[in-house]
């Protein structure tokens, strides 16, 4: 082969690589794992939260189990209304636990996405399933994510998928939903949380024993 060939070739193989890189950027996966809980290092990814922290008596926590069909994530804990006898904080409300992730090193991308799909296993209570933002919404000083919120309502017993579309989720500031006409920016998602509040009793039960599990969270298109 000439020299003149082989450079000719070489520029060819060089464009159909980058071609090819630029047809799979433009097209992404129909589908994209953002969490699972296949290794008990998935746990690190996440922190507990409760009304404990602010005088209340709910409780939570969060385990990898293996219970003979695989490894998945038991959030487990228990939903009070109470507060201690010698609460110092002024609280509205009680009766809410969850896990959150950790921040992310950057943001996750899920702009070319639509849905959110999660695989539960419930008790039959409604969970919150929330998406935080980069903070563009509330004023500069505020140093807060913003929130947005969705009802997730599992059946007891048996694995589901739960698909929740991004239209769906309304803008939250501190469990309150915002009436103000509002778009997610899903190109710039620095966290997510599912959690449980005794509020939503109309969907489930009340306050006592909770036990969910959880497999993975992703996007579809």
């Amino acid at each position: 082969m000439s020299r003149f060939r082989a450079l000719w070739q070489a520029s060819v193989n060089a464009t159909k690589r980058a071609l090819a890189w630029n047809v799979e950027d433009m097209m992404p996966a129909s589908e994209k794992c953002i969490f699972n809980f296949h290794s008990k290092e998935e746990i690190d990814k996440w922190h507990l939260y409760s009304d404990s922290e602010y005088g209340g008596l709910s409780s939570a926590s969060l385990e990898i189990t293996d219970a003979g069909s695989g490894l998945s994530g038991i959030f487990s804990g228990n939903l009070s209304t109470d507060v201690t006898g010698d609460c110092r904080w002024k609280i509205n409300r009680s009766g809410f636990c969850g896990m959150r992730s950790k921040k992310f090193n950057g943001f996750i991308d899920l702009d070319a996405y639509d849905t959110i799909a999660m695989r539960l296993r419930g008790d039959g209570r409604c969970y919150i399933s929330t998406i935080y933002t980069e903070n563009w919404v509330n004023s500069p000083g505020q140093q807060e994510d913003n929130s947005w919120q969705a009802f997730v309502l599992v059946p007891k017993g048996s694995w589901h998928t739960v698909k929740v579309p991004l239209e769906q989720y309304l803008p939250t500031w501190r469990g309150n939903v915002i009436d103000v006409n509002l778009e997610m920016n899903p190109a710039r998602i620095v966290g997510m949380s599912l959690s449980v509040n005794a509020e939503a009793a109309f969907l489930g039960p009340g306050p006592g024993p909770v036990t969910s599990g959880s497999r993975s969270t992703g996007s579809r298109r």
